[in-house]
């Protein structure tokens, strides 16, 4: 895991080894403008702890993320806008190391684009999935 973090762009970011266009910072996390925006005001939140996927950091680093976010997009002015935090390069992840972006949306062409390919569901199959997951937590 040292030399993913060693390697990693966002910890070189969060050491000061690269700039960036920072909005907020505190012990545990660090908020800076994207420098590929999809909309004027994207912004990237991460914690400074080293960690591929959500399921990688420890909860107490996760807390202040959600939080930051909101911040920005009030101070932002966005009314509308889109909280993403992708898992895996399937899942559109780009960057190894956990991050949440602030999307504002100010209009239908920019920010982000969504397609939702929602299912019909069996209500039985539905509540056995849920068991199985509620089991396991």
């Amino acid at each position: 895991m040292a030399s993913k973090a060693a390697a990693c762009i966002f910890c070189k970011i969060v050491k000061g080894e690269i700039p960036c266009f920072k909005l907020f910072e505190s012990d545990k996390a660090l908020a800076f403008l994207d420098i590929n925006p999809l909309s004027r005001g994207h912004a990237l939140v991460i914690p400074k702890h080293h960690g591929e996927k959500l399921t990688d950091i420890p909860d107490d680093h996760l807390t202040e993320l959600l939080p930051i976010a909101k911040k920005i997009a009030l101070a932002s002015g966005a009314n509308d806008f889109n909280i993403l935090q992708n898992n895996g390069r399937i899942a559109h992840q780009e960057v190894d190391h956990v991050h949440v972006h602030m999307i504002p949306k100010p209009n239908t062409y920019e920010g982000m684009g969504i397609s939702w390919p929602q299912k019909t569901s069996d209500m039985d199959e539905l509540k056995a999935l849920a068991e199985e997951i509620k089991s396991k937590m």
